[in-house]
């Protein structure tokens, strides 16, 4: 009962300072002209991505159990790509993916790219090559990471000059200042951390005490609760019509997650960290990967209508999610 009442807690926090968040957000978008995409794959992925990062550093500094930390690295992209889908309901006049920006696609297909360094490494095992205790993907996903940040950066550089064509005719928050923006966003994105730090603790005990195994653990209940900032976040930028604000963050966030995976096989000295985890996490690493891809699908075809609810990319990604929790669950 006390696990309950600190997850609804902890929840109520999160959806308040998390719909705060996502305007603020929008407001620095527009004040600074980085535009929409770029603030979404740093500002906001940065801040809800960490309890990933905490939850990887406590599983295998503390407690040492790394098929938490890469269940929930992996669970949680696999996570935000339904998250995507599930916009596309919230969002009504259109699909999605025809109002997104085709920067999207950029940050999308970097998140593919390191999504299949990791299930590379996780076949190779103990033959994927380390320098030190640190696994060689580890390295190439640094690397990869930080060229991400830059390319999609000068990319929206590239996108300025139809950025200030929108600002002269659609200006949404002149009233306030960018300072004003810049000290609510870190407040919020304060709350939202503290409260998320204790999340993964929480939905362990509540996983744990069904008798799950620690792969669907982490794959599942693990990354849904560390998710949770992204949900409220995107969901509320979605309702400010701030599309590419909430695409950018869950794209952005899959991109930082396979970063924290590099930060948790630093501190897992006994060696390169995928070699000492199951094998079936590839089933989310594959996973994700295709569900990343339908959402590129769907980023470049821009339908114009959806058949019922839901744009037939969005019903690809939800399968794709359901398929993937029986395959864990079956192999748990």
């Amino acid at each position: 009962m006390v696990l309950w009442l600190s997850f609804i807690i902890c929840t109520a926090v999160i959806i308040y300072s998390g719909s705060r968040l996502s305007r603020y957000g929008d407001i620095i978008a527009e004040k600074t002209g980085l535009g929409r995409t770029w603030v979404g794959l740093i500002m906001l992925a940065s801040i809800t991505s960490l309890p990933e990062l905490i939850t990887g550093m406590s599983s295998v500094i503390i407690i040492d159990v790394p098929n938490i930390a890469i269940g929930d690295i992996l669970g949680s992209c696999v996570f935000n790509m339904l998250i995507y889908a599930c916009l596309d309901v919230i969002y009504r006049p259109m699909p999605l993916s025809t109002r997104a920006h085709q920067g999207n696609i950029l940050s999308a297909g970097f998140g593919i790219f390191l999504l299949g360094i990791v299930g590379i490494g996780l076949a190779a095992g103990e033959h994927a090559g380390a320098l030190g205790w640190i696994g060689m993907y580890s390295l190439i996903i640094m690397v990869i990471y930080f060229t991400a940040l830059r390319l999609v950066f000068m990319y929206e550089k590239r996108e300025r000059s139809q950025y200030v064509k929108e600002r002269a005719v659609e200006l949404k928050y002149e009233a306030v200042s960018l300072k004003t923006a810049l000290v609510n966003y870190s407040i919020n994105g304060l709350i939202i951390v503290v409260a998320a730090v204790f999340l993964p603790k929480i939905g362990e005990g509540i996983a744990l005490s069904t008798g799950l195994g620690k792969t669907f653990v982490g794959n599942i209940f693990i990354a849904l609760s560390t998710s949770l900032p992204e949900v409220v976040v995107s969901i509320s930028a979605v309702r400010i019509d701030a599309l590419n604000l909430a695409i950018g963050n869950l794209f952005g966030s899959n991109i930082f997650n396979l970063f924290i995976l590099v930060i948790d096989d630093i501190f897992f000295i006994k060696g390169p960290i995928l070699s000492f985890v199951d094998m079936n996490h590839i089933i989310s690493a594959l996973s994700a990967i295709t569900m990343t891809a339908i959402a590129i699908i769907g980023l470049t075809y821009r339908a114009s209508k959806k058949p019922l609810f839901l744009a037939w990319d969005s019903m690809g990604i939800i399968f794709i999610y359901i398929t993937n929790i029986m395959f864990l669950y079956l192999l748990k």
